[in-house]
């Protein structure tokens, strides 16, 4: 059975129709990359996912229930996370407060639990130094650590991650590219969407192109890539 599964989902706003008509299923423990122009409708297909917004027509599946009228904390307890593309942690609350907010609200973690998960997630993710230090102050690989951290103390089963290497040195990228393949060789199912295609498709199975709402293309990442239509309308190479 798919862990989730989008049936004929649709958006829009007002005469734009920013999600039309996308279908797919995600295996467990599968990473998925979503890529497209700007103005694809990928963060509104996450938004759909997470439950941010609702659909106009068509269903959001999680393990086979039916999710579509859920708010994003019943979907978030349910087992979705999700990272934003502009980090968005609480400032003023250390690393580590960041994470046990994480865990006992948007994860229901037991209090005594807490501690322990989220120390193990900093280390997993490449903050225990950090730990103490206000999340306000962090440069911006922390950040983006912090976002996967935030997301994988909340226990999922699926995370979304919109963006994350974006704007980050070669260097960087590569170090958090090894946290995320790490987290996902543990089982953790990921939808990927980033414009950095390198750090992408070392990560995914399967590669799915949006292009003005609808799926272009999904399949293999190398045969997508080669499609002469993703490289036209992705790439800006005619074909």
């Amino acid at each position: 059975m798919s862990i989730l599964s989008l049936n004929s989902v649709s958006k829009s706003f007002g005469a734009l129709k920013v999600t039309d008509d996308v279908s797919f299923d995600l295996a467990p423990g599968e990473a998925l990359g979503i890529i497209g122009p700007n103005g694809a409708g990928k963060s509104t297909l996450f938004n759909l996912i997470s439950g941010n917004l609702r659909p106009d027509q068509g269903a959001v599946l999680l393990d086979g229930h039916d999710v579509t009228g859920e708010t994003p904390m019943q979907r978030c307890r349910r087992g979705i996370g999700r990272s934003f593309q502009i980090p968005q942690p609480f400032g003023h609350l250390s690393v580590y407060e960041n994470l046990l907010v994480a865990a006992e609200f948007g994860g229901r973690v037991p209090g005594h639990d807490a501690p322990g998960l989220c120390m193990d997630i900093l280390g997993r993710c490449g903050l225990a130094a950090q730990a103490t230090a206000p999340a306000g102050s962090l440069p911006l690989l922390s950040r983006k650590r912090l976002e996967l951290a935030r997301a994988m103390a909340t226990q999922p089963r699926v995370i979304l991650l919109d963006e994350i290497a974006g704007g980050l040195t070669e260097g960087e990228c590569v170090a958090l590219v090894s946290t995320i393949r790490r987290i996902h060789d543990e089982g953790t199912a990921i939808i990927w969407i980033e414009h950095v295609l390198h750090a992408l498709t070392s990560v995914v199975e399967r590669l799915m192109v949006l292009n003005f709402g609808r799926m272009l293309m999904l399949g293999e990442p190398d045969g997508v890539m080669a499609a002469p239509e993703v490289k036209e309308i992705y790439l800006g190479i005619e074909a």
